[in-house]
């Protein structure tokens, strides 16, 4: 099997099931990438916030501490790591709860471990930061912080709401589709319009809620853009 000559990618699995760690973690090594594992997710938790990866692959159903609720957690913490759940469970309000948790990414068992990796590059490539901050108003967003910052106040963001919040501000006074969100936030691969509602929905409650004037309007049926008060 030829490894992909892009640089390989460390990666953490937080997997229970053992054949599907084992064959995640046989894969992605024969591609090039590092994996560390973990079996449960008291112990997925603590090495998370304790090291760096580029991006973690996270089981919704661990024994100690569920994949759902070590997501909030991580994310409590201010910790952005690219995070692609997996799941056997298939609905659609499973999903947005991952989504809203904040999940980057939402694989269903089985899945391929081709697209796996596909899905993984493609996390880690839109948290890549640019080097130019982006700002509209009082909002201004810092890649390599990967926070927003309004009125003075830093905002932590995760990955995937620092990459639809890049595109609302460099779009603004324009709407930015569903489309091109959809894109900016998960490529080519992943993501639909109940997911990017979600996250557009989080995403306001961090920038907007807390202050008097909102500035991410809906433009019915075609998406969204940025508003500043007169």
């Amino acid at each position: 099997m030829p490894i992909d000559p892009a640089p390989g990618l460390h990666v953490l699995v937080i997997e229970d099931q053992r054949d599907i760690a084992a064959n995640i973690w046989d894969y992605l090594e024969r591609r090039g990438h590092r994996v560390d594992h973990c079996a449960d997710g008291a112990s997925g938790l603590q090495r998370a916030t304790r090291d760096t990866f580029d991006a973690i692959v996270l089981d919704l159903g661990l024994p100690r501490l569920d994949g759902l609720d070590l997501c909030r957690q991580l994310r409590a913490a201010g910790n952005g790591v690219p995070v692609l759940m997996l799941t056997a469970r298939d609905s659609l309000e499973d999903k947005l709860r991952g989504f809203a948790e904040g999940a980057d990414d939402y694989m269903v068992k089985p899945f391929s471990l081709r697209e796996l990796e596909a899905r993984l590059r493609a996390l880690t490539r839109r948290a890549t930061p640019t080097a130019q901050d982006l700002a509209v108003g009082d909002l201004r967003y810092e890649p390599k912080a990967m926070q927003a910052v309004r009125a003075g106040q830093p905002i932590p963001l995760t990955r995937l709401q620092g990459a639809l919040l890049a595109e609302l501000l460099r779009n603004h006074p324009n709407v930015s589709t569903h489309q091109s969100l959809l894109h900016a936030g998960w490529g080519d691969a992943g993501g639909d319009l109940p997911a990017l509602q979600t996250q557009v929905y989080e995403l306001r409650t961090l920038v907007d809620r807390p202050f008097a004037q909102p500035m991410i309007h809906a433009v019915r049926g075609v998406g969204y853009r940025m508003v500043v008060a007169p």
